[in-house]
């Protein structure tokens, strides 16, 4: 069934979002890497890796379905941050933020009858439970490790360990 109107509209702004999601992580990346932790750096970088293949998981069903998708205005992201807490929960914010921007998604496949997305949104509504159960615990560990500098080190080299695209 080909993909068109509003709901091919919405999955292009999808698109969009994933490669702003990417951009966000890169630059959490970057406020890492200032502070020291490659690590945390590393676990960002990998996160903004992610989020394109979820863009082009997007692009791959609407090319699939004899649609155009189109990269909207991706713009730098507008962080400051000073503590690993910050730069998590800045994180969390934006996954929130996608995960709405999901369920909108499945809301209006619904309504348009279009069956043909349900699975692919399926699969992201559970990422995105995924993404955001993964980020709470780095927040509650890193409220738990406080100002213990030994701690942050911890998590530094346990964050670092995940590989690029890894869970």
């Amino acid at each position: 069934m080909e993909l068109k109107g509003k709901l091919a509209d919405a999955i292009n702004d999808q698109i969009t979002l994933e490669i702003q999601a990417a951009v966000v992580y890169r630059q959490l990346a970057i406020e890492m890497e200032v502070q020291d932790l490659p690590g945390i750096s590393g676990w960002f970088l990998a996160q903004s890796a992610e989020e394109l293949v979820h863009a082009q998981k997007f692009t791959d069903h609407m090319t699939d379905r004899n649609a155009a998708p189109k990269i909207g205005t991706v713009t730098a992201p507008n962080i400051n941050i000073s503590t690993v807490l910050e730069a998590f929960e800045a994180s969390l914010a934006h996954e929130q933020k996608v995960s709405d921007s999901i369920r909108n998604l499945y809301r209006l496949a619904q309504q348009e009858g279009d069956i043909d997305s349900i699975p692919l949104l399926n699969w992201f509504v559970q990422e995105q439970l995924e993404e955001e159960a993964s980020v709470g615990e780095i927040i509650g560990r890193v409220k738990l490790i406080g100002a213990d500098g030994n701690g942050l080190l911890r998590l530094d080299a346990e964050l670092g360990s995940r590989q690029e695209g890894g869970e």
